[in-house]
């Protein structure tokens, strides 16, 4: 990567970081993203709460909306780093 985008990307994950509550969180997605984008990244991240409840693809498929390509690509990122999912999943679970 570019040091202009690194910069921004840094820029990025700090603010990210910065979000104390689920209001501000939503407003700092509607400041950045479409409807359709924030749509898609909630389906990901829906798509592997239920991959992590071990339901089958064509559950999931049904229940979300996403394609098998989209639930594929969530489990391959899942497999990559199970214990970041773990523990994001379970942070979730708990605020929920």
């Amino acid at each position: 990567m570019d040091k202009k985008r690194d910069l921004s990307e840094e820029y990025f994950f700090a603010a990210a970081a910065a979000l104390e509550t689920k209001a501000e969180a939503k407003n700092f997605f509607k400041f950045l993203c479409t409807e359709k984008e924030t749509q898609l990244i909630a389906q990901r991240l829906y798509v592997a709460k239920l991959l992590s409840e071990n339901r089958v693809y064509s559950d999931i498929v049904e229940q979300t909306g996403a394609s098998s390509a989209t639930v594929s690509r969530v489990k391959r990122a899942m497999e990559t780093d199970r214990e970041y999912f773990k523990k994001l999943l379970g942070k979730l679970n708990e605020q929920l």
